[in-house]
């Protein structure tokens, strides 16, 4: 197949005149013709929403910088927190939790790092590539729950940053002010668009690595010996195993957002490659020094002190201030660590949002991002008083759907598809009629929450299931899902063809 697109929008009568006005020019002259946006544009801004990219403008063969996006968004005070989860919420001790932490994001970031592989070969958004397996209006659904996972992971992010400059400050400056200073800075990267986040991206990891290796370097001698821990129950493994999978697998409906251009001929295993190692280098490591650190904390006084009531920004900020005013300084730095994974967030939002309801695509992308911090910030200083209730139920929930999603894309293109990216026609990535009804992936997912529910342990429902495995709710998505959807789909391939 061409990978000269054509960007026909179809011919559904509802819609055929809203959505033929997206087609490259008239999109172009609706977003360009401002003489605000013309100065925007001359500053590099991109204004690309969900457009396809056309093989032409695919050019940038920088393809290191899918590592660093990963590496500086996951590098951060975040996967710190999710690695206290699980001697703090679930009481596993040191070891067992560090083993989790290896294993499971070794095997969940295998499918966003797949999915990252796919943005060269077809110039698609994530959710817009979705459309070939959930269908035109089908594909509402998960990018509504999308941008839910989108907003719940700035929103933790804002209110780590928030707890992290309040402490530092000795409570002079209130969590809602750092949760605004986060949220604004986020919002500048974003706001500028692809060339300026991956400038970004590729350096915001240095100043966080040299805060680790200072806080390891004044407090590693007191991680050396963790106390003696209860032997791990298989229910408390799986259960945090649960947690672990929901922080990576989600990646997966932005996944090839941040790689739609490059080139079509680069090799999938290089950014399979780039991806995976940006995932789970500071995701491993981070995560399993949080667990370290949280351990060692009812050992010391100062940190202790720091951590009342799981004040996870204080109990850095107990770590570094033996070094004086460096150590605020190095706090700083930390909690502005938190903005390298809101501000690919929040971009990816924007293109969420255009899937969501389609109209909006002639709307420049950066709109969305003032949109999306605009909700952000009251959600976050709602949420910051109770942060670990927060974390641990979010995380548990977004894994489900997340692997449901994941299973209907790769059964599509493996199995249905063949594993061929000619066989998508580009053509109709906007024409709902040329599309599939999406039917059998919302009803594979639907089938699949028959065995999710009772698999579910949460702090508000315990399923039967659960109650004698653990949480093993994601496991189950993405088994019945992908089970459900084959036979599924080709019922519904007899009443419309392959596009």
């Amino acid at each position: 197949m061409s990978y000269n697109v054509d960007f026909e929008t179809g011919t559904h009568p509802y819609v055929e005149k809203d959505l033929q006005s997206i087609s490259e020019r008239n999109q172009d002259d609706f977003q360009y013709s401002h003489p605000f946006k013309q100065k925007l544009l001359s500053w590099g801004v991109e204004a690309r929403g969900i457009l396809p990219v056309p093989p032409e403008l695919r050019t940038d063969t920088q393809y290191n910088q899918i590592f660093f996006i990963w590496l500086s968004a996951n590098f951060n005070i975040l996967s710190f927190s999710a690695g206290t989860l699980g001697p703090v919420v679930f009481g596993l001790g040191l070891r067992d939790t560090c083993l989790v932490i290896l294993f499971f994001n070794l095997l969940c970031s295998a499918l966003p790092a797949y999915l990252t592989t796919w943005g060269p070969k077809l110039g698609l958004r994530q959710m817009c590539q979705s459309r070939y397996s959930f269908g035109f209006f089908g594909v509402i659904i998960p990018s509504i729950f999308n941008l839910a996972s989108m907003c719940g992971f700035c929103i933790l992010n804002c209110i780590l940053g928030g707890q992290t400059l309040s402490s530092v400050s000795g409570g002079g400056l209130s969590w809602t002010v750092g949760i605004v200073i986060i949220s604004v800075i986020s919002l500048l990267v974003s706001f500028c668009g692809y060339k300026v986040l991956t400038w970004y991206e590729r350096l915001a990891w240095i100043p966080v690595l040299v805060v680790y290796v200072v806080a390891l370097g004044i407090g590693g001698k007191h991680l050396l010996n963790p106390p003696p821990a209860e032997p791990a129950s298989a229910i408390a493994i799986l259960s945090f195993a649960s947690t672990i999978a929901g922080f990576v697998i989600t990646y997966s409906p932005l996944a090839s957002d941040f790689t739609i251009y490059f080139p079509p001929e680069v090799d999938s295993w290089k950014i399979f490659l780039y991806s995976y190692l940006g995932f789970n280098i500071p995701i491993i490591t981070v995560q399993c020094l949080g667990a370290a650190v949280v351990v060692a904390a009812p050992s010391v006084p100062s940190w202790n002190a720091g951590y009342d009531n799981g004040n996870v920004g204080g109990l850095l900020e107990a770590m570094l201030s033996p070094s004086g005013g460096f150590g605020k300084f190095l706090t700083v730095l930390l909690a502005l660590s938190v903005t390298a994974n809101v501000a690919p967030t929040l971009y990816s939002f924007c293109l969420s949002f255009q899937v969501f309801i389609p109209y909006l695509a002639v709307v420049p992308r950066y709109v969305f991002s003032i949109l999306a911090t605009a909700i952000i910030i009251p959600l976050s200083i709602v949420g910051s008083t109770k942060f670990y209730d927060t974390l641990t139920n979010f995380l548990g929930l977004i894994g489900y759907w997340a692997s449901a999603y994941g299973a209907v894309i790769l059964m599509e293109h493996l199995v249905i598809r063949r594993g061929r990216f000619d066989g998508y026609d580009l053509r109709y990535w906007n024409s709902p009629r040329k599309l599939p009804t999406g039917l059998a992936a919302l009803g594979a997912c639907a089938i699949a929450c028959a065995l999710i529910v009772p698999s579910m342990d949460q702090v508000w429902f315990l399923g039967p299931i659960a109650e004698k495995t653990g949480d093993i709710g994601f496991e189950m998505a993405f088994t019945v899902t992908a089970i459900a959807y084959i036979p599924l789909r080709y019922f519904e391939l007899r009443f419309r063809k392959l596009v």
